[in-house]
C-alpha cells in the first residue's frame, strides 16, 4: 500500500530522513535472541537472513517460508526485544532542533502500531513512515525538490543507492551497525558517507544542514 506522506507535517527546515532498525533500534542482535529462544541461530555466512539462519539441533537450513514467518513475528512482538543503540536518542534529538526528523521505516505497514508505540517509548516521537517499498521515489516525494538541505540515513547500500539515484541533492550517510553480518556488505561507493556511530552521523548532518 502507498503511503500518504500527506500526513507528515513539514517546516521550511531542512529535512533528515532516517532508517530504524539497526540505525536507530537494535534489529540483527535482538534477532539473534529472538531466534535462539526459538531454537534456531543466525549464523552470518552472506550479507542476508534467508539461508543463514539454522536449526540449534543439527544446524540444517531453516526453510525460507520460515525464515519469513519468523521475520514476521519478530515485528509483531519488537516491543519485547529492540532497544535503541547507545547516542541515538540524543543524536537524533540534537539533529531534531535543527531539521525536520522523518523515521522511514522498511516494514510491513501492518506493524506500524508496534513500532510507533516503541519509539515513543523511547522518547522518539518523530513522524514515521512504514513501508515495504523502494526508499528513492518516497523520499524525493516527501522532500518534493525543495531548495532546503536534505540528508538520509540507512544501514543498507542499497537503500542509499536508492534514494541518491532520485534524489541527486541528497546527503546520503551510511551508518551500519557493529555485527558481523554487515562485514559481508557491498561498499557504499565514495558519494555516500559512512559514519562510524552515531556521533560522527551527527557530526556530518549537521555540517550539511547549517553549511
Amino acid at each position: 500500500m502507498d503511503p500518504d506522506l500527506g500526513t507528515i507535517p513539514l517546516t521550511d527546515r531542512p529535512l533528515v530522513v532516517c532508517d530504524v532498525d539497526d540505525v536507530v533500534l537494535e534489529f540483527v542482535t535482538p534477532f539473534g535472541a529472538f531466534l535462539e529462544s526459538r531454537g534456531h541461530r543466525l549464523i552470518p555466512r552472506s550479507f542476508r537472513l534467508h539461508g543463514n539462519i539454522v536449526n540449534v539441533t543439527d544446524e540444517t537450513i531453516v526453510e525460507a517460508d520460515v525464515v519469513t514467518s519468523l521475520i514476521e513475528t519478530f515485528f509483531a512482538l519488537q516491543e519485547e526485544w529492540q532497544t535503541p543503540f547507545a547516542e541515538a536518542v540524543e543524536a537524533l534529538g540534537s539533529i531534531s532542533r535543527e531539521a525536520d526528523l522523518v523515521f522511514l521505516t522498511a516494514m510491513p505497514p501492518k506493524h506500524t502500531l508496534a513500532r510507533r508505540q516503541l519509539l515513543d517509548r523511547f522518547g522518539l516521537c518523530y513522524p514515521m513512515i512504514a513501508a515495504d517499498q523502494a526508499k528513492g521515489p518516497l523520499v524525493n516525494r516527501l522532500h518534493g525538490g525543495r531548495p532546503l538541505p536534505v540528508a538520509f540515513i540507512d544501514d543498507m547500500v542499497s537503500n542509499l543507492h536508492s534514494v541518491g539515484e532520485h534524489v541527486p541533492e541528497c546527503l546520503l550517510v551510511h551508518l551500519p551497525p557493529p555485527v558481523e553480518i554487515h562485514k559481508f556488505a557491498l561498499a557504499a561507493g565514495d558519494h555516500v558517507r559512512k559514519a562510524q556511530g552515531w556521533m560522527e552521523a551527527r557530526a556530518i548532518i549537521g555540517a550539511h544542514i547549517t553549511g
